[in-house]
């Protein structure tokens, strides 16, 4: 039997041939409008902080800090709102370049951002605001990883990259279905699916795609709650059963198509 390329054969109990999926090469180096890409976020992020920084005017900004709790995000809110007024500018390119740093460099938070947004800029505004900042934020990390990525993963997620590799490997022909349902659903950590996703040899049109369209819903839901960030006592009042089970029908409908394929193949 001619072996495939990518799998390894190995006998089941009853002497059936077995296809397993071999570790993907890692591509490098990256491609020229990848490598364009890459380079245009790190650049736009020194520019946009460095512009921030000789615009604002002099003034105590001790309380410039990541938030790390509903309190602290309480406080940078209170404070920013004078600012996203007059500065509104800069305040708004202030608050991108963090967003997209923390997703690029996998530092917890974002959803503390995400309230951020809502409270400053109401929800459409906010929801394009974090949808956009989250899929370039994202979009970096998947090249970062690209070049890096594979022994952090083998080191911290070994078993879950080898599973992501296998359920990638099964759905290549319905593979955006696939993810738009991992963005939409909590089944992997958005964190995981960005650095995973070049491992595994998911294109990046389809990652960008299904990360751009699927964060909207979960982007709408935290965003529409910062409007009313004093009423919340936790993080964990974001996602009520309503919230928790509509993502979840919206991820069931994305995969829909893949599960239909695969019965009638």
């Amino acid at each position: 039997m001619e072996k495939q390329e990518g799998a390894t054969c190995s006998t089941d109990c009853n002497g059936g041939v077995v296809n397993k999926p071999n570790p993907l090469p890692l591509k490098f180096p990256l491609t020229f409008w990848e490598m364009a890409v890459a380079s245009g976020v790190i650049l736009s992020f020194v520019l946009g902080l460095i512009g921030v920084y000789l615009t604002m005017p002099e003034s105590d900004y001790s309380f410039l800090k990541l938030p790390r709790s509903l309190e602290d995000l309480q406080i940078l809110r209170d404070h920013l709102e004078s600012y996203t007024s007059d500065y509104t500018i800069q305040v708004l390119v202030g608050y991108c370049m963090v967003y997209i740093f923390m997703q690029t460099f996998m530092i917890p938070g974002t959803v503390f951002m995400s309230l951020l947004a809502g409270a400053l800029f109401g929800v459409f505004k906010g929801v394009a605001l974090v949808v956009l900042n989250a899929t370039v934020g994202a979009s970096s990390c998947y090249f970062l990883s690209k070049l890096i990525g594979r022994p952090l993963l083998s080191s911290l997620w070994p078993d879950k990259l080898v599973f992501f590799q296998e359920q990638v490997a099964k759905r290549r022909t319905r593979l955006l279905n696939y993810m738009l349902f991992l963005r939409v659903t909590p089944t992997f950590p958005n964190t995981f699916i960005n650095v995973a996703s070049p491992i595994v040899d998911v294109p990046y049109h389809i990652f960008f795609l299904a990360t751009f369209i699927g964060l909207i819903p979960a982007a709408y839901v935290t965003v529409r709650a910062g409007i009313a960030l004093g009423e919340l006592r936790s993080v964990g009042d974001l996602y009520d059963f309503h919230s928790i089970a509509t993502l979840f029908l919206i991820g069931v409908v994305s995969v829909t198509p893949t599960l239909i394929s695969k019965n009638n193949s």
